[in-house]
């Protein structure tokens, strides 16, 4: 089954964020995006609003509500309490931990499951017991032994931070290395009975080496690159190449 392709809205709605003006509409572009078969969007609501703001979420938990019901909300973050507050307001049907500084530019790594894992578990249970579904953000490095401590958090899915793999661009054999401890992390979670969803720096170009090498992915959020591309294809036949690029007929 191909892997579900969740759009990341956070590089529109930096873009909309340029300038006190409504547009880019986060929304409307969330919409064409849906409309073009997106399973679900994403959103990284950081502390200081720089893209997503608080106030974007209850508009886009309506639009899919009211236009796709059948569609998925992921909002990514942070475990604070304000970040866990936020979830319970807006109520998506997955979150995706992460284990960013609110000061870092991007997500650069998954948690480290040794030193944060006790930290996670409350967490993880508050969030389930809400109804929602969670994965946590996990570096694809082949480790064996963090997926199992990634399981014993009480996680749904494991999101496999996919930035070294994307940074191979320019270098195949250093990405086939990639694709290899990829592959590794994703069999190892697949048998501890976790989901695997994967997401960063992931391009029409390098998304079907991933799905072959990991063909149970369920889903991938992908925000920077689509965006890119929406600028020269337009929103709906960029979401139609991605999802080609997932397995899809389209």
């Amino acid at each position: 089954m191909p892997a579900k392709l969740s759009v990341n809205l956070n590089a529109v709605a930096m873009l909309r964020n340029r300038r006190d003006l409504p547009w880019p509409n986060v929304a409307h572009l969330g919409r064409i995006a849906l409309q073009a078969g997106a399973y679900g969007v994403t959103v990284h609501p950081r502390p200081d609003q720089r893209h997503i703001r608080f106030s974007d979420l209850p508009v886009l938990r309506a639009l899919i509500d009211d236009e796709f019901p059948q569609a998925e909300f992921n909002i990514e973050g942070y475990p604070s309490e304000d970040f866990l507050q936020l979830c319970e307001k807006t109520q998506p049907e997955q979150v995706t931990l992460v284990p960013d500084d609110p000061t870092q530019a991007t997500s650069d790594h998954g948690f480290n499951f040794r030193t944060q894992g006790e930290l996670l578990k409350p967490v993880i249970a508050r969030l389930k017991a809400g109804g929602m579904r969670v994965s946590v953000f996990a570096d694809g490095d082949g480790d064996v032994e963090a997926v199992k401590l990634a399981k014993a958090t009480g996680a749904d899915r494991i999101e496999l931070y996919t930035g070294p793999y994307g940074g191979c661009f320019d270098d195949p054999q250093a990405g086939e290395q990639q694709l290899m401890l990829l592959a590794q992390t994703a069999n190892a979670a697949l048998a501890e009975g976790l989901g695997v969803n994967a997401g960063h720096d992931l391009t029409v170009a390098n998304l079907p080496p991933l799905v072959r090498s990991i063909p149970h992915l369920a889903e991938v959020s992908i925000g920077h690159g689509l965006t890119a591309d929406a600028l020269e294809f337009g929103m709906a036949e960029t979401v139609r190449r991605f999802r080609r690029a997932c397995g899809e007929s389209v």
